[in-house]
């Protein structure tokens, strides 16, 4: 139980646990089956799930977890939003993000780095597609009225809010390069980004992250880009 407290202690703080560093930890939670087994009691009970990727360990917490997840309205906090369409924006926009590092389980490979111009494209492309099969892809009014409303939100904004290419590198909810580095830096604070000269890189807690999801929790918003953009 204590090994197992340990382990909890060390990734619910972001601390790195694998065969380079606690790799004491690391390896007591592969060899002993009695933490192992204490250990995942322990993420079933809070909501949490573990994954092991390269030879670590990373947890997340669980579908509807208010305890170590986020409510709409922290998030709309954290990012500096108002209203709940602008939160789905930024969500779209990550899952456009997730998408261009990682289509599918098929081949387990990443793209090496993204920008802003890329998210840009896809983002532009995959609402558009949505949009226009609508009648077909949804399956309830409340997943209409969602889409449209993200779609009449991006299709107002400017592409850029100033003529300063430096003012346009900043989070800003005016404009739509404004809204993918509202995203950017959200995942950059979340410790699964590395930003280098505008280049996003993902890291192997974002790989991690992703990978597993894509198994695990694609969910209805995969469907409905799946259907949209692939068909």
């Amino acid at each position: 139980m204590e090994k197992a407290l340990e382990l909890f202690s060390k990734l619910i703080t972001g601390e790195n646990v694998s065969n380079k560093e606690n790799e004491d930890l690391y390896e007591e939670y592969n060899s002993n089956m009695e933490m192992y087994n204490i250990f995942g009691s322990m993420m079933d009970k809070l909501n949490l799930t573990l994954y092991q990727y390269k030879d670590a360990l990373y947890i997340t917490a669980g579908e509807q977890n208010k305890v170590f997840g986020y409510t709409n309205e922290e998030l709309r906090k954290m990012l500096g939003l108002k209203v709940n369409k602008e939160l789905y924006m930024c969500y779209f926009i990550i899952y456009n993000i997730i998408t261009l590092f990682y289509k599918d389980s098929s081949s387990y490979t990443f793209q090496e780095y993204i920008k802003s111009e890329d998210v840009l494209k896809s983002v532009d492309g995959s609402l558009s597609s949505i949009v226009s099969k609508l009648d077909v892809i949804v399956k309830n009014e409340l997943e209409e009225n969602s889409f449209n409303a993200i779609a009449l939100l991006w299709e107002e904004l400017p592409l850029t809010h100033s003529t300063d290419l430096a003012v346009n590198t900043r989070a800003y909810k005016s404009s739509k390069l404004g809204y993918i580095k509202i995203a950017f830096n959200f995942l950059k604070e979340q410790n699964l980004f590395i930003e280098v000269e505008e280049r996003y890189y993902a890291n192997d807690r974002f790989k991690a992250l992703i990978e597993n999801y894509f198994e695990d929790f694609r969910g209805r918003l995969y469907e409905i880009m799946s259907e949209g953009v692939l068909n």
